[in-house]
């Protein structure tokens, strides 16, 4: 654990979900996995595509619409239905496909057990302070089974824009109803969590489960006020726990 600046009393934690309370690359790449399975027996033609021609339509995507920028769900329909119609789909069939092909990601994305003692983590600490968590991902919260424990989830899209913009931070504080020096943001990446909640005044405390010096993250604009190695040194923080 090192402490960048000493932290404030405070009133209420927010959290970050993927790759903070749960490994969430694993879980994407076996969802990818299983979508390229489903497009190709639904859409054999698709087998065409390696990865450099889908990263090609991704750009396509966004230089079409760069204002989908972080908003992952949106594109990966949008990629989709490109991807269809390229295989000689009409516009209809496409936005079809479409949205079975993100409907079944969606599913497979959000099929997560959380780890116990992060799970236990998250228990201990609601019944001491109220909590928020908030995630640029799309995973089903619902399916998470830690909803009984925060006070409010906030998804960007569903709530606004993604991190590092102000949406979802001003969200969390409105539904803390405290200050934001009074609330202290936990999460992985320095730039959606931690520059985020610092250009607001919240507190931070940074995992970082790499280990990779603060000093060699392209990311590292703004310091944390406390990086810690694993979610579990939370605890030093909540002397209450």
């Amino acid at each position: 654990m090192k402490f960048y600046r000493r932290l404030a009393p405070f009133q209420a934690l927010t959290f970050d979900l993927d790759d903070t309370l749960y490994d969430n690359r694993v879980v994407i790449m076996r969802a990818e996995r299983a979508l390229k399975k489903w497009l190709l027996d639904h859409c054999p033609a698709m087998e065409a595509f390696d990865t450099a021609a889908w990263q090609k339509m991704r750009q396509d995507v966004l230089d079409a619409k760069p204002d989908l920028f972080g908003f992952i769900t949106e594109i990966r329909a949008a990629v989709l239905r490109l991807a269809a119609t390229r295989c000689g789909l009409s516009e209809q069939a496409a936005a079809a496909l479409s949205a079975d092909a993100v409907a079944f990601f969606l599913h497979h994305r959000s099929d997560i057990t959380v780890p116990e003692a992060a799970r236990e983590l998250i228990i201990d600490i609601s019944q001491h302070y109220p909590l928020v968590a908030m995630t640029n991902g799309n995973v089903d919260t619902d399916r998470l089974g830690l909803n009984p424990y925060f006070s409010a989830i906030y998804r960007a899209g569903e709530h606004g824009a993604p991190k590092p913009a102000a949406d979802l931070f001003a969200r969390a504080q409105s539904a803390l109803e405290c200050s934001y020096g009074e609330i202290l943001h936990v999460g992985d990446h320095l730039k959606a969590d931690i520059r985020g909640a610092k250009r607001l005044g919240m507190q931070t405390c940074w995992l970082n489960e790499s280990g990779q010096s603060l000093r060699h993250q392209r990311h590292a604009t703004m310091l944390p006020d406390v990086e810690i190695s694993t979610l579990g040194q939370l605890r030093t923080l909540l002397p209450e726990l």
